[in-house]
């Protein structure tokens, strides 16, 4: 189904029966060829004209009952930024023992209006791709052929599955709009559900019953006298069908919005979450309904809890890392630095070991489950009190109700007078209490020894910091000379070193010198460029042209020359869902500016002190006078909350908006 998909805080009318019918495969219309653009958003490169998504259940003799998810969907795309919907996408899961879902009776349609007729081409094979992306996933790909700017795409096919306790998360909405669509959940009696929805739309589903069958054949062999006979015999069992369908149609496109961890912890779904499955004469099997539960699961599997228990493997190495040490904090940084630099991650998420600990402990490599579990049994061994962390990283949602599947990361954690300190030896660019910045995802699940779990908050506290000193030489003829100097602490500095590591001086300053209209580099430093223990500083001469607009006998130029903020990034009117900045942060300015002798200050920007309520953040805006041709700019803005709440909207979005006023304000020299 197409991607990309993202959210919007609108209700929408839905209604049954009028936009329910079903569309017939391919036949299409010379109005929907013709039509140039969305009618109600024409900002939309492409429109879902239909989609219908039908999920059921088949039973399969000597196998059970298998999921069924057809879907049809027909696009029309109104310029070339819409052919990124010609390419579409299904990830199918597979459980490493050999049963994994599939993609069968695809067929696809482009359909292009030339010479004034409806021109069809057809889907090939050569335009489909099969991926194993991992251990447990498959992809599906196909690209639509022959498209262009008008084109209406067509496809249909259907995914078979196994996995009848795992119902896909159904998708209501995408980033383009939807004309009409139909969507259905077809589940036997047999299977308890709790449907859970998520996001903005105001959708409620009609549900229905229907008689279902099932018909069995069995055989039973006689013997007499040496003569063996075979008899079937048929038997019938009927069940109920329940059905939750939806009717939609004018389904808006949801706009993108900076600052947001993860557009689909947003997106309006409808999520089915197995309760339990009672068979006739078979008891009750419970599934996931609580924390505990969930928790309980993931901790007795062998690729969890047990591999804790496991510590022979590094006892001798343990004794070696302790030898010098005494306090607490000192066994914690003694054993973290240990497992970072030892161990190697494999690039795999996942709260459930790839090699195992002892395994990858010897090959020095593996998944994030390999690394933490060792580096929690090492604490652990220590006799200091250490936590496995079950996490979503941001880009897996937040896991807002009990489920195994919303966790896909595990870290450790210790508590340390009364305080938790979070740890994650994967990333060589970590310390206690920094975790990657793709872990910094609200909460999460720490699992006692016992298998009991609290919900603990991973956001940062702490402000990171990026503190810029310039020293500037503005000449008359509005080229800039000066030196900068830069320092990034704590989430700041993790950022720049995952960044660039790897990355050679020369093209990294290529990249700045672009990124400042062509600024000239010279004399480039860093200092503590790998030693997280410290703040990055990083300094160098510049030279940058026409930085000022000379008219008359006045100079006008922004203050904070190539650092203002020239545009504000928030845009709506309103938001509904939390702007989130993953960490508190400071950006500090401070620019001493020489200005040209025979030019006299004449106008600058009005200084300004900002405070959002509450203190979740601020702006201050100084510009100094300080005599003999000498300005100093100071420019101080800082988010003191890592995820602010979407009814200080309004605060956040006025606070930018005064910013970039201030920021994109000349100061005014007049010739003596």
């Amino acid at each position: 189904m197409l991607r990309k998909i993202t959210l919007w805080s609108i209700l929408i009318i839905t209604s049954y029966g009028l936009y329910g019918q079903k569309v017939k495969f391919g036949k299409i219309s010379e109005e929907e060829l013709l039509e140039k653009s969305y009618e109600k958003d024409s900002s939309a490169s492409a429109a879902v004209l239909y989609r219908n998504i039908r999920v059921s259940y088949k039973y399969v003799p000597n196998e059970g009952f298998m999921i069924t998810t057809r879907v049809h969907e027909r696009v029309k795309i109104y310029n070339k930024d819409g052919f990124y919907y010609a390419t579409i996408a299904e990830r199918l899961y597979k459980d490493g023992a050999g049963d994994k879902e599939k993609v069968n009776g695809l067929r696809g349609y482009t359909y292009n209006l030339e010479n004034g007729k409806i021109a069809k081409y057809k889907l090939k094979g050569s335009e489909t791709f099969s991926t194993s992306l991992s251990k447990y996933r498959n992809e599906e790909k196909f690209t639509m052929p022959n498209i262009k700017e008008g084109s209406v795409i067509e496809y249909e096919y259907k995914i078979s599955s196994p996995f009848s306790y795992n119902i896909d998360e159904v998708v209501l909405q995408y980033d383009i709009p939807i004309k009409q669509q139909h969507i259905s959940v077809s589940t036997p009696e047999y299977y308890n559900f709790k449907p859970v929805m998520k996001g903005y739309l105001g959708v409620t589903p009609k549900y229905t019953k229907e008689s279902g069958k099932i018909n069995f054949q069995t055989k039973n062999r006689q013997t007499d006298n040496n003569v063996t006979t075979t008899n079937y015999s048929s038997n019938t069992v009927d069940y109920i069908i329940n059905t939750a369908s939806l009717d939609m149609q004018d389904v808006p496109a949801l706009k993108k919005e900076p600052y947001v961890n993860n557009m689909n912890n947003y997106r309006s779904t409808i999520k089915y979450e197995l309760q339990y499955v009672k068979f006739p004469d078979s008891p009750l099997k419970a599934y996931s309904t609580n924390w505990e539960k969930v928790v309980k699961t993931i901790y007795e599997r062998p690729s969890f809890g047990q591999q804790l228990k496991q510590t022979k493997y590094f006892k001798d190495d343990l004794t070696a890392i302790l030898g010098n040490v005494t306090t607490e904090t000192e066994k914690i940084g003694a054993i973290f630095s240990f497992v970072q630099q030892r161990m190697n991650w494999n690039g795999f998420h996942g709260y459930n070991t790839y090699e195992g600990v002892k395994d990858a402990y010897k090959e020095k490599k593996g998944n994030v489950a390999d690394i933490n579990l060792i580096l929690v049994a090492m604490l652990k061994k220590a006799g200091l009190k250490a936590n496995p962390v079950l996490i979503s990283t941001r880009n897996n949602g937040v896991p807002l109700f009990p489920t195994r599947e919303g966790f896909n990361y595990v870290v450790a954690s210790v508590e340390l007078g009364g305080n938790t300190v979070f740890l994650d030896a994967c990333n060589k660019f970590t310390k206690p209490n920094l975790l990657p910045t793709k872990t910094l995802n609200w909460f999460g699940r720490s699992i006692n020894e016992d298998g009991s779990s609290q919900e603990v908050s991973v956001l940062p506290k702490k402000l990171s910091k990026e503190v810029s000193m310039m020293n500037v030489e503005l000449k008359p003829n509005g080229d800039l000379e000066g030196k900068l100097r830069k320092n990034y602490t704590d989430y700041d500095a993790y950022v720049f070193r995952n960044k660039y590591n790897g990355v050679s001086e020369e093209d990294y300053l290529e990249k700045l010198e672009n990124k400042n209209n062509g600024m000239e580099i010279s004399n480039y430093k860093t200092v503590n460029k790998k030693n997280v223990s410290k703040p990055i500083t990083e300094s160098f001469d510049f030279y940058l042209e026409n930085q000022a607009d000379i008219i008359g006998d006045k100079i006008y130029f922004s203050p904070l020359l190539f650092n203002t903020l020239s545009e504000n990034p928030f845009k709506l009117d309103q938001r509904n869902y939390p702007i989130d900045f993953a960490y508190p942060s400071q950006e500090r300015y401070i620019a001493n500016i020489t200005v040209p002798s025979g030019y006299e200050l004449t106008s600058k920007p009005e200084d300004v002190s900002l405070a959002m309520e509450n203190n979740m953040g601020s702006f201050v805006y100084k510009i100094i006078d300080q005599g003999n041709n000498k300005l100093q700019v100071m420019a101080d803005l800082k988010i003191n909350l890592p995820v602010i709440p979407a009814q200080q909207y309004e605060g956040i979005k006025q606070l930018f908006k005064k910013m970039v006023e201030k920021e994109t304000e000349k100061v005014v020299l007049s010739k003596i």
